[in-house]
């Protein structure tokens, strides 16, 4: 089990500050090694606070590419289209000059949209200078459900393939989602939870159990160093 540095915070706006500071500072970083960084974003309820902060961050956007952790298979016309939430909270003012990644292709399916989707982000110079990821209360972490249709493929430590189709009752539409080598292999991983009831889910993540129960324990048995968990009450 990989140690997590747990950092808390008073409020979403303490937290949302102090986590796009972390995640501008891996970007900045990267664009000094390799004069371009990438960066993989959650979407769901959670995130869009932090997004408009960072979204202001002083950072040479231009040289950033942007894409999401995991999607939803519907168009960005959609609401629960989480492309939808990075372009309406993220690329905007500075970072509108982001190039960005959507994972969605137009294709029926997910696994009829797989092979455009790995060959787009296929540009985005990875690894990853930062992932942040997020936590439902079953315990998902990007699109890896519960005893998902897909989950074992996603999950394997040493997966080929960069992005899987998911299908899971709980996740409502079909989803596309990156899998775990190239999460685990960015410079920074971050978990973004708020809320009692997400803290005791990870602390129940820790316990050994079933990967398949809660898959969140993916990564925290595969990532081999602390994972940086920033939450708030």
């Amino acid at each position: 089990m990989s140690p997590i540095a747990f950092c808390a915070f008073p409020d979403r706006a303490a937290l949302a500050r102090s986590l796009a500071a972390h995640v501008a500072e891996a970007l900045r970083a990267r664009c000094a090694r390799d004069d371009r960084a990438s960066l993989a974003v959650s979407g769901g309820r959670t995130p869009a606070l932090f997004f408009e902060l960072l979204s202001s961050a002083p950072l040479d956007w231009s040289r950033i590419a942007v894409t999401l952790v995991d999607e939803r298979w519907v168009a960005e016309t959609e609401a629960r289209s989480n492309a939808a939430l990075v372009r309406r909270h993220l690329l905007q003012g500075a970072a509108a000059a982001a190039s960005f990644v959507p994972l969605y292709t137009g294709a029926e399916t997910p696994e009829d949209g797989l092979a455009q989707a790995e060959r787009e982000t296929g540009g985005l110079g990875l690894p990853f200078a930062a992932v942040v990821l997020g936590m439902g209360d079953d315990g998902h972490t990007a699109s890896f459900f519960p005893h998902a249709e897909g989950l074992a493929a996603a999950i394997d430590p040493q997966a080929p393939a960069r992005l899987a189709a998911i299908r899971a009752e709980a996740a409502g539409e079909p989803r596309i989602t990156f899998t775990l080598p190239p999460l685990l292999a960015a410079d920074r991983v971050l978990l973004h939870i708020e809320g009692a009831g997400k803290r005791q889910i990870l602390d129940a993540a820790r316990v050994d159990g079933p990967v398949e129960d809660m898959p969140v324990r993916a990564v925290l048995r595969n990532l081999g160093r602390p994972l940086d968990v920033f939450w708030c009450p």
